[in-house]
Parts: structure tokens; sequence; C-alpha cells
């Protein structure tokens, strides 16, 4: 203990009376030719020793740049880099004064640089048009970092808790290798799995379809797609990784995942198990050890990465995973990508339920819930995707998808509602079990065809999908109603239920260019078909033959259904280098037809036509900002099931009837978001804001009598809206070349205006909602780090009625993560949470929730040895409140609790020259 403690206050020492040097260097680049400013050139500071990154900065629209930090080394070398470029680099001295002006350096295209040596960019960023480029060497991480430590050193990328990623305010939704999907496009299973090791570059651009990148079209705006390319010499051989791990309350993990790259050809293998609610593909790694982020603070279990369900239900999970995927390409023009997964699942949950509903006329009544399931879910799917370059200028994708799910369950709820008197008004009991199998077939073909080099275009596109889904229900329930006018009604029921969908949808564009690479007009003819089938035939049971034997018809339907939608729409668009801007007009002529086997006489047809329009404008100030903005009007027909004048009676609770006499839904739509990244003074900060107005908004019409029964339909009414919006701003301090401080604040804001219908009286509710939150980063040489985190969530509900008193909700929440890595091979990690509803009533509402790990590295770092802690105090809840227009509920579910898992990892590696990956040593 003695030997830490001084090994301590050596380092702390050497670290605060050890000299260094400030410094700021300023200059302008130019070209050598016409002497014009070079916009986002990367200028960087080295240490001669071992080419580390001290520093670095991108210049401005006016080729100027500034460079700012410290240094313990007081001889460096300043590189300056620029696209299409020759290198230019020069030895600085640093001594007491901090300023050096070098005045204008000139880039040359061609020959030597002026009085410089010409050497290979090592520039640790580089901006190429859209993309941003990240050199990985340049920024320093654990020795044993995955690629989702290494985006949380890149400036620009946030990576929350859940593991999602945002560049700049904008989600990350596609990570690519080598310019191809990783097990069909899971950013999780990319980021937490593939070694920073192995990667060489980091390119960040707009997400584009690989038709729209093919043909120049333009791609999201508010969306991005991270491209990781491997080091050449890194893309022969084998890497991969095993783990597991056993723990007390019988708790357990396992995982492996093996990856063979051969240049073109890549395949990679997976699987896992764990009864620790986690999706299985964080190999015991310390910092995922809870289960890969997304369910490190589950409050249910239930979990999904990207649309991909591992698993299912909630509660306490039972997982297992496994996969495998291959990429090559065959010839040249053809590319191949092909994946399969397995996920399997099993899951109890009991949760609770108070809620106390509000009428429009004040009254009150209270419902209690309490309700257990149990469910086993099984999934295969199989995707791949088909790239054919035919040449240069005609491109074909093919991309089929198939899903298969089984699915068994049962479900046990207990539900009372009380007056407001708490005297006891109905009762209902459900006890029901349920299997079901469903098959899901999707294929996608697109065809890319450049008719010139001005950026003129054909596509069209064909999708067909086939869903089939059957279930069986087992269902014994009872409804007792108490009052004046008591009631008992016994279900003993079992269903077949069948839903099938044909889908069909195309469509064919054209853009012709007015002026090359500048100007388009846009043609295009979208068609949609979508028939499905809904059948429910319900038996009661016949307690003299035994069985499920007399139809009922009120709990059964047969519905055949037709959705057509027929959208052709006119465009134009313009782009130049600054700024883009398109609009585009459509006329949607949209039919849905129902044809009631049971019931013809509620047989319907509606046709609905309205306008279409899309308009979007972006415009880049320099390298560091850009402003975006769009605006759409969107029309949507109301769904069959509230169009159809159905009476579902199978909630006696609660029965549903449609409503053919429905309008078409009319929705403006405005986004608007602004992003800056100050290279100069390692400032982030992004503003995002948008809203809908709603015309025509169909919402529920219901009404309660005296035993509090309700009946429920469908109505039109105007005056809705909702509106989002935030913001944040980082701030990066280095105070010298081992030590950083990244400041983080931010807030998030929503409101919406819901119209309600009830017991006749129509009413609205305006909610408002602001979420601030404020936290930093501490890094010492890569020995500490701190990362607290706080916000609260302050909510208000008021309403243009009496009757109804304003609701104000408050929820504080309170992160703190930790990690210290001394001695060199042991890490340890804190990660601890805090939250307190203080207006949560009947349940806890504070708790402590502390997660720690030990890790020690043997094997000359192969094998890692952890020592997990989940819950050390024993207070994990997930106990929140809800409110609406017209109730408000407190509700707690099951949640994991405590236990204590021993586990061990080996990884290996072949990749790069005789097996061994290259040590950068400490970079920026």
């Amino acid at each position: 203990m003695k030997k830490l403690l001084y090994a301590f206050i050596f380092l702390f020492s050497t670290h605060f009376f050890a000299q260094s040097y400030p410094f700021k260097i300023t200059g302008k680049i130019q070209t050598e030719k016409e002497k014009t400013a070079i916009e986002a050139a990367t200028i960087h500071l080295e240490k001669i020793k071992d080419s580390s990154v001290v520093s670095y900065t991108i210049s401005d629209d006016k080729g100027f740049f500034s460079l700012e930090g410290k240094s313990f080394h007081k001889n460096l070398k300043l590189f300056v880099s620029f696209v299409g470029m020759k290198n230019y680099s020069k030895l600085i001295s640093l001594d007491k004064k901090s300023l050096y002006n070098l005045g204008n350096i000139s880039l040359d295209e061609e020959g030597t640089l002026l009085s410089e040596v010409v050497i290979k960019s090592r520039a640790p960023i580089t901006v190429k048009k859209d993309t941003l480029e990240f050199n990985v060497k340049s920024f320093k991480t654990k020795k044993d970092a995955n690629v989702e430590d290494l985006l949380k050193k890149l400036p620009g990328v946030e990576v929350d808790e859940a593991g999602k990623i945002t560049v700049n305010g904008k989600p990350v939704n596609k990570i690519l290798v080598n310019g191809k999907p990783f097990f069909g496009n899971d950013p999780s299973i990319t980021t937490k799995n593939l070694t920073k090791e192995i990667i060489e570059k980091v390119q960040i651009t707009d997400t584009k379809s690989k038709s729209d990148a093919f043909s120049g079209g333009k791609g999201d705006a508010n969306n991005k797609t991270i491209n990781l390319t491997i080091k050449k010499e890194n893309n022969k051989g084998w890497f991969g990784r095993i783990s597991a791990g056993a723990g007390t309350d019988k708790r357990y993990e396992g995982a492996t995942m093996v990856n063979r790259f051969n240049n073109d050809r890549r395949i990679s293998v997976l699987a896992s198990t764990n009864n620790i609610n986690s999706p299985g593909f964080s190999f015991g790694e310390i910092q995922k050890m809870f289960g890969g982020g997304n369910t490190w603070f589950s409050s249910n279990g239930s979990f999904s990465v990207n649309g991909r369900r591992f698993g299912g239900g909630q509660g306490i999970i039972k997982s297992k995973t496994a996969g495998v995927t291959y990429a090559d390409t065959y010839k040249k023009g053809l590319d191949v990508n092909l994946n399969y997964f397995y996920s399997g699942s099993s899951s109890n949950n009991d949760s609770k339920r108070n809620r106390e509903n509000i009428l429009p006329d004040g009254s009150r009544y209270f419902s209690n819930s309490n309700s257990s399931t149990f469910d086993e879910n099984d999934n295969h799917s199989i995707d791949a995707e088909f790239d054919i370059e035919i040449d240069s200028t005609f491109l074909i994708n093919v991309a089929p998808r198939f899903i298969k799910n089984d699915r068994e369950g049962t479900y046990n709820n207990l539900q009372e509602s009380f007056d407001k008197d708490k005297t006891l008004t109905n009762k209902s009991f459900i006890n029901s079990r349920s299997k079901s199998s469903a098959n899901n077939f999707e294929n996608d073909i697109d065809i890319t065809k450049r008719l010139n080099s001005k950026g003129s275009f054909i596509k069209a596109s064909i999708t067909n999908q086939i869903d089939k889904a059957n279930t069986e229900n087992y269902n014994i329930s009872k409804t007792e109603i108490f009052g004046t006018s008591p009631s008992v009604e016994d279900r003993n029921q079992f269903s077949d239920i069948k839903n099938n969908l044909n889908s069909f949808r195309t469509s064919v564009s054209y853009r012709y260019a007015i002026i090359s690479k500048k100007l388009f007009l846009d043609f295009e003819y979208r068609y949609r078909k979508n028939e499905r089938e809904n059948v429910n035939n319900t038996f009661d049971f016949n307690s003299s033959l035994n069985q499920y034997t007399d139809f009922n018809t009120d709990l059964s339907s047969n519905f055949k259904s037709d959705d057509i939608t027929k959208t052709p729409s006119l465009g134009i668009a313009y782009k130049v280098k600054k700024w883009r801007f398109d609009i585009e007009a459509g006329y949607v002529n949209r039919t849905l037809k129902n044809n009631d086997q049971l019931r013809p006489n509620l047989n319907l047809k509606k046709d609905f036509n309205a306008l279409k329009l899309r308009s979007t404008f972006r415009y880049r100030f320099d390298s560091k900002a850009s402003i975006y903005f769009d605006y759409n009007l969107e029309n949507d027909a109301p769904s069959i099931t509230q169009l159809q004048p159905f009476k579902n009676v199978s909630n006696p609770l609660n029965i549903i009837t449609g409503n053919p006499s429905l309008k078409p839904i009319k929705r403006h739509r405005v986004y608007l978001n602004f992003n800056k990244y100050n290279w100069q003074k390692r400032t982030g900060m992004f503003i995002y804001a948008g809203g809908d107005l709603v015309n025509n908004q169909v919402v529920s019409k219901s009404s309660i009598d005296a035993n509090f029964v309700r009946t429920t339909t469908y109505e039109n009414v105007n005056g809705g809206y909702n509106f989002w919006g935030g913001g944040s701003y980082s701030k990066q301090v280095k105070l010298d070349s081992i030590t950083t401080i990244k400041l983080r604040i931010g807030t998030n804001i929503n409101g919406n205006r819901s119209i309600n219908f009830f017991n006749d009286i129509q009413y609205k509710s305006t909610t408002t909602s602001i979420s601030p939150n404020i936290g930093f980063t501490f890094e010492w040489n890569k020995i500490i780090s701190i990362e607290p985190r706080y916000s609260v969530s302050l909510s208000n509900t008021t309403f243009d009625i009496d009757n109804f008193n304003n609701l104000n909700f408050t929820r504080h929440n309170l992160n703190i993560r930790t990690k210290t890595n001394f001695p060199k091979k042991l890490e340890w990690r804190n990660d601890i949470r805090y939250s307190y509803n203080p207006n949560v009533v009947g349940f806890n509402n504070s708790a402590w929730f502390w997660n720690s790990t030990l890790a020690y590295s043997v094997m000359k770092d192969k094998g890692t040895i952890t020592l997990k802690a989940y819950d050390l105090l024993k207070q994990n809840n997930n106990a929140r409140r809800t409110s609406t227009s017209n109730y408000i509920q407190d509700s707690e579910s099951t949640v994991l609790q405590q236990y204590f898992m021993l586990g061990f990892s080996w990884k290996f590696n072949s990749l790069g020259k005789k097996g061994k990956i290259r040590d950068y040593g400490s970079h920026f």
C-alpha cells in the first residue's frame, strides 16, 4: 500500500513541477502560385522523439490558423497538409515566449515545397469536401480500446450511456468497414467488438444509399455514416475474443467472436449466452460489462439495437445469440455481403401500476393493476446485399431479407377500479397464453444509370414484402361490475389469428441537369399497394363437449383490405460549394378498401387526394459551421381500424368502434439545425428545433359510464401541435500534453398540445418539458478519468378547462463514471447513478445505482481477469411517474438485482506483419 501511495505522489509531483512551455503559433495558409487562401488545411505539432501529436487545428475560410497549448517538450515539428497539395514541415523550438507568427505559408501543387522537405502526411484530421477524416493513431486511448472508445475521443463526436453516437448533434445510423456493412449495418456490433488497433482512418459523411452515392444524389443531412478503414497491412489474418463469467445469484455470461480478414474477403462469427439482460457483444469488456450500454441502466430488461431485437420480453432476460457474416468481391464490379443472425430469449417480469384518472367534470377515479408475464422468443434472420456494377455508369443493388420468429408466452393481470371514495367499482382478471409464428420476406432492387457527366441519371426501385403470421391464443377472464347494476362476465376462449401482408412498392425517378452539376430538374413517380388479411376466429369453451367449439361472432373478425397510393412529383435542386436548395411537389392519390367477410354491411371504400410538399436548404458558412432547414407538408389517411365501423368488444371495460367519416390528416413539419466546431478554440456547439402543426388530427373520443366502463371512437380535430428543440456546447481545454478537461452543457425542450374528448367534452392540454444537463470529463495521462454528469427534467401540463389542475413534475439524475489505470495492468471502473423522483407516490422515489469493476491484464495483455459488482448498494429500481391529459400514473416493474461476477477474457490477433500490431504510443 505504501508503494502505491509513493507512486501516486511521485506521478503527481512530476506532473505539477515539470517545466512546461506554453505556445501560440499563428499564420496563414495560401497557394504558391495564385496566393489564394486555403480553407480547411490541417496544421499539427508533433514530438520529434516519437512523432506523437501535441496539438492540431485547421485553417479558416481566409486561410488563417491559430494553434495554442502547452508542452513539456521543447523541440517540436510543425506540419501543414491539404488534399492535392505537397506537405509543409518546420522545426519549432519553444522557449519562454509564447507567440510564434509564421506569416504566410505557401503550399505548391507540383514540385517541392518552399524550402522544405516533402514527407508523407500524418495529419490528425483532413477535410475532403463533405467528408471529415480522422487519423486514428493521432488520438490516444487505452491500449485495449475498441472503436467506441476511439469515437469518444474524436472532436464533435459524442457517445452516450446507451451507446448512441452523434456527430455535432446528428445521429449516426450506419457504420461501415472499408465501405461495406458489418453484420448487417448494426453499429453496436462494430463499435463494441472491433479494436482500435486495426483501424487506420475514421471517415464521417452524410448518410447516403448506395444508389445516391453512385448517382451523385444528395445524402440525408440529418443522419451520419461512419466508415472505418482498416490498415492495409492489417487486412489479412485472424482476430477475435473469447470471454466467460460466473457470478452470485446464478448469474452467468459467455461470448465469442472470431474474424478472418483476407483483403476484400471478410468472415466473422459470433455467439453468446447470458442471463444479465445483455445482448452479449460486450465480451466482458470492462466498459460494457453489463449489456453494452443500452441495457446498463435498463428499467425493464427489454432491449433492441437499431431495430434488431435481441431476445424479447421484459424483466430478467436469459438470452442466446449466434451469427455469421461474409463479405467478398468477386471479379470486378460484384460485391457480396451475407448475414445470418439468431437470437433467443426467455424472460420473466412482474409489474404494478397505480393510476389516478381525471375526468373533464373534475371528478376522479382510481385504478390499480398487477401483472406478470413470461415470454420465450426465437428469431432467425438472413439478409444479403449484392452490388453489381455493370460498368462505370450502371449499378444494380439487390437486397433480400428473410426473418422467422417463433414466440410463446403467458400473461396474467388483475385490475381494480375505485371511485373517488375508494369504493371498488369494477374488477377484472385475465389469464392468457399464446403461441405465434411469423415469417417475413422482403426484397429490394435498385437500378441506377448515370446518363452523363453533368449529373443526370435515371433510377428505378422495386420492393416486395410478404408477411405471414399465425397465433393461437387461450384466454380465461372474468370481469365484475359492482354498483347499482352489477354484472359478471366470464370468458373461456380459444382464438386462431392470422395476419398476412403482401406489399409491393416501386418508384422511377429521372434527374435532368439544366446547369452541369449545379441546377437539376427531378421527375418521380411512386406506387405502393398493401394487401392485408386479418382473420380472428374465436371459439367459446363448450363444457359439455369439453372443447372449444362454439363460434363467437362478436369476438371474431375477417377483414381483407387494400391500401393503394400513387404519387407523381416534380422537383428542382440547386447546389454549389457553399449551399444547396431543393423543393419537390407531389400529388398523392390514396385508396383504402376494406371487405368484412363476416359483416358485409361494414364494407367500405375511401379515396383521399392531397398535395405533398418537401423543401430543404443547407448552407456551409466555412469549414466550421453549417445550417440546415427543411419543411414538409405531409398527408396521411386514417387507418382501416380507425375507419371501420366494427365494434371491438375484446376488452369489456373498453369498447372501441371506428368512424368511417374521418378525414385525411394534414401535417406541417419544420426542422432547423445549426452546428459549429471551432478547431482553433476546441469548442463545439449545435442547436436544433422542429415542430409539427396538425390539421384533422385523429384522436380518441371516449366516454365513461357510472361503472367506469369506457366506450371509444375516433374524431378529427384541429389545433394540435408538438415541438422539440435543444442544443449543446462543449469546450476542450488541454492543460498540457497529458491533462485534458472537456466541459459539456446542453438542454432538450419538448412540448405538445393535444386535443382530447371525454364524455362529449372537448378540451386542450399543453405539456412543456425542459431538461438541462451539465457534465465534464477530466483525463490525466491515461491513468485517471472522471466523468460526472447532472440533469434535471422539469415538466408542466396545463388545461383549458377549470376542473383540471395544472401538473408539475421533476426528475433529477446524477451520473458519475470514473476510471483509473494504476498500476499499469490494473484497471478500475465505477459507474454510479442517482435518481430522484419527488412526485412518485407509493414506490421508492430515489435510488443510488452503483456498478464497479476491476480488470487485471495477464498473458502479455492478451488475457483479462475481471471482477464485477452490479448494484453494489442494492437500490436498483425503475419507479417512475408519467402523466397524460387524463391520468397520472406511477409504475414499477422487475429489474436486475445485485450480483458479483468473476470473468476471464482472452483475445487473439494475427493481423499485420508477423501477426503484430504496431503500438503508436501516447498521442493527442
